[in-house]
């Protein structure tokens, strides 16, 4: 296998999909004499070039599997990242003593990952929880033998084949044949009448007509407040600061001890000078 190096963008699925494709495509595949010569060297001595010729060999093998997995609505390319992910995972444990073929004992790696990053990102299936559910998931569009609805029939042949409930069975089908759509819509899609919830979604916090409201507002019910202060007398005032505006706020008996009357005086007091305040912002807000 050549050592040369490649463009990035073509062993990037994310750049270019069908770049990737064409480049892994030209790989060469390797014999089963030369593979096992690698993966002794991997296996006994940790050679990272026989890692690497290993992985890149079988990246088109990836591809293939990644394709079984379209009908998902998630990007082919992450699909494709993902399965590579499980295809280095299964070169770094490969045993070459176990008499198999790299492709057989990464093959359950690669769907593995994939898998996980379905669960992860596919709204529809994330709800499911459980082992058997999980497995009904990536089961039932196999089972299915036709794109209609299962039959009764079909239905207690899968939910018995699966371990399942028949009622789940049902559950999970209309679920298969729901759309999972994206916030930002597809990306390469020329349509521009077509429907994303982003172009629907308003965020009205930065939008400057409410901010310059709101901070007339602000400066309005400020200046509202301190001119209804300003109405007070003195005392009625300084209640009001020592028990709302002040840091260390003061008890209606250290007030009525400042003042020399009753408790129920001070908060009587009190009670009159907040109405007081609030008629005046009610008339400031009138005009």
């Amino acid at each position: 296998m050549s050592t040369a190096l490649q463009p990035v963008h073509n062993l990037a699925p994310g750049a270019n999909l069908e770049a990737y494709i064409q480049s892994v495509s030209s790989i060469p595949v390797l014999s089963a004499d030369e593979e096992r010569v690698l993966a002794d060297r991997l296996y006994y001595h940790e050679d990272l070039e026989a890692a690497r010729q290993l992985v890149m060999s079988h990246l088109r093998f990836v591809v293939h599997i990644a394709r079984s997995y379209s009908g998902y609505g998630l990007a082919q390319s992450d699909l494709v990242q993902e399965g590579n992910v499980g295809l280095m995972k299964a070169v770094k444990r490969f045993n070459p003593e176990m008499g198999v073929r790299l492709v057989s004992f990464a093959v359950h790696w690669i769907r593995a990952e994939i898998h996980e990053f379905i669960l992860r990102n596919w709204r529809i299936v994330k709800v499911a929880t459980t082992k058997a559910q999980r497995k009904l998931f990536f089961n039932l569009r196999s089972a299915k033998k036709k794109l209609a609805w299962l039959s009764q029939n079909e239905v207690q042949a899968v939910a018995a084949d699966l371990g399942v409930a028949e009622r789940e069975v049902r559950e999970m089908e209309s679920r298969l044949y729901g759309q999972d759509l994206g916030f930002d819509g597809a990306q390469d899609d020329d349509d521009d009448t077509a429907y994303a919830p982003v172009h629907y979604l308003e965020d009205k916090r930065y939008d400057p007509a409410t901010q310059l409201e709101s901070a007339d507002w602000s400066d309005s019910a400020s200046s509202s407040l301190l001119s209804g202060l300003d109405e007070l007398d003195e005392r009625s005032r300084d209640i009001l600061y020592q028990r709302w505006l002040a840091e260390e706020k003061a008890t209606l008996h250290e007030l009525a001890a400042k003042y020399q009357v009753s408790a129920e005086r001070i908060r009587q007091l009190e009670k009159n000078a907040m109405n007081k305040l609030k008629k005046n912002l009610e008339t400031e807000v009138a005009i």
